[in-house]
């Protein structure tokens, strides 16, 4: 892409923080309390990520990820995952058609823009890693074929992090793809409140906001937003600060320093700045590593979750240039 002025990112950053208040409003029209989860589902889209979204049942992760996709104004599948999905129901497969007396591609709900994997942990391993060549390389494989995916293309693949009985844990390896983790709690007693009250009236349906090229657009920008040197140091300091830990057994990877950088870009573009300070950094790290971190399990019989030793890391790394 071209280089752009500083006064066209600037107008441009004032546009997406503009895009982002309203998709806010339009969320809250169907689901109550989710300006923070809305936030980072847009940091995910402008920087072309994929977003693991946790929760215990019935707090509307379902329901946020289809209503956030019909903002987004692009093509949307639902997938199930269960215990007996196979790898195939995911991608697709070849079948034979009688009437041409040929194999025919039969494809896979993964052809689409916007993939809500639903309970993703209750498939088996062999069909999650079916997952990983779409989220990472944009293309599947089938039978030795491979296809490119629609663009843009975006994965919100939801879990339930209590319940242990049927479920599979998702291997580091696919954990490591997702671009950030949300973890999304209980509501306040206000928000159920709104919540029971807007539930009582009619349902709405949603404005678009977006469209693909818009989306891929905004993406192609984000490496404009300008960080000073400091702050590329200061994301690998991070990073080496995590492996380091006493209480991590495996610490943040290169690909995680890429993606708090690209977070941080994206945040503060959605704030409607042109810039990304360390703030945006700090803001966007247990989102960006705490899914990435391993904690030893001696740290985890203490007490010590990932979310205290990412607080530690942010206190403990200094930032250059800032006093």
């Amino acid at each position: 892409m071209s280089e752009i002025t500083n006064g066209e990112i600037q107008l441009w950053a004032q546009r997406v923080k503009e895009l982002r208040d309203r998709t806010v409003t339009e969320v809250g029209r169907v689901v109550v309390g989710m300006e923070k989860v809305t936030s980072r589902f847009l940091v995910a889209l402008l920087a072309a990520g994929h977003v693991l979204l946790e929760g215990v049942p019935g707090v509307a992760k379902t329901t946020l990820s289809k209503t956030f996709a019909h903002i987004l104004g692009i093509q949307y599948q639902r997938l199930q995952f269960t215990p007996d999905l196979l790898p195939s129901d995911v991608t697709g497969t070849f079948i034979f058609d009688r009437k041409s007396n040929d194999f025919v591609l039969r494809r896979g709900p993964i052809f689409c823009q916007v993939l809500l994997a639903d309970e993703v942990n209750r498939a088996p391993a062999k069909t999650q890693a079916a997952l990983l060549e779409a989220m990472q390389e944009n293309q599947v494989t089938i039978e030795g074929t491979t296809l490119p995916l629609p663009q843009p293309f975006l994965v919100l693949a939801t879990q339930n992090p209590v319940e242990q009985e049927g479920v599979y844990r998702l291997p580091e390896a696919q954990l490591d793809r997702f671009l950030i983790r949300v973890d999304m709690g209980y509501p306040g007693a206000l928000q159920e409140v709104n919540m029971l009250q807007l539930h009582s009236q009619p349902a709405v349906l949603v404005q678009q906001i977006f469209s693909p090229e818009l989306i891929l657009d905004l993406q192609g920008k984000l490496s404009q937003v300008y960080g000073k040197e400091e702050l590329f140091t200061y994301i690998v300091d991070l990073a080496e600060a995590s492996r380091r830990h006493p209480d991590v057994a495996l610490g943040a990877s290169p690909r995680a320093s890429l993606c708090l950088l690209r977070c941080a870009r994206a945040r503060a573009l959605l704030d409607g700045r042109h810039y990304f300070t360390h703030e945006d950094v700090q803001a966007m790290s247990l989102a960006v590593m705490g899914h990435r971190l391993m904690i030893r399990p001696e740290a985890e019989v203490e007490g010590k979750n990932v979310a205290d030793v990412v607080r530690e890391l942010i206190e403990s790394v200094p930032v250059l240039g800032v006093s």
